[in-house]
């Protein structure tokens, strides 16, 4: 009888691999805003003007982090929550001491919190050099080419 016990308890849940996991879902929800065009751009999916405009979606007029942008990070916020709360549970499901369960806790929480706005800032920032060194650039030209073609057919 014992050993079906043992055989229906799981394994405990590695905390990096499931903090990483989660950090990582919750880092690119945060910020999809920007890396959508960016990769879409990079594979020759999306052009300049429209790139932009799909970015510009989540942001206000001047520039500042948008309604858009803030629903995109409170997703993320859940995202890591939600990680959070499936580890507790998985780990519940688990015979080992409750102190140990509570250390388990804290260090997800501060890892996954740790990684997600690390991987939420490195996309940011990546996706801002992206977008002023080849998306701008390929959205002036675009601009410049509709331009020459108005012009010309006028």
């Amino acid at each position: 009888m014992s050993n079906s016990i043992n055989q229906t308890q799981e394994k405990e849940p590695n905390i990096f691999k499931w903090a990483l996991k989660f950090a990582a879902s919750a880092g690119i929800a945060g910020i999809i805003c920007c890396v959508a065009p960016a990769v879409l751009f990079m594979f020759g999916l999306m052009g300049g003007i429209y790139a932009i405009s799909f970015a510009d979606f989540f942001y206000a007029e001047d520039g500042s982090v948008g309604v858009g942008s803030w629903i995109l990070r409170g997703a993320a916020v859940l995202i890591g929550i939600y990680g959070i709360y499936l580890y507790r549970k998985k780990q519940n499901q688990c015979s080992i001491d409750p102190k140990r369960k509570r250390k388990n806790i804290i260090l997800v929480t501060i890892i996954t919190a740790v990684l997600g706005v690390g991987i939420f800032l490195t996309l940011e920032k990546w996706s801002s050099w992206y977008f002023d060194k080849h998306i701008v650039p390929a959205q002036q030209e675009e601009y410049r080419q509709m331009e020459i073609q108005n012009q010309s057919g006028e």
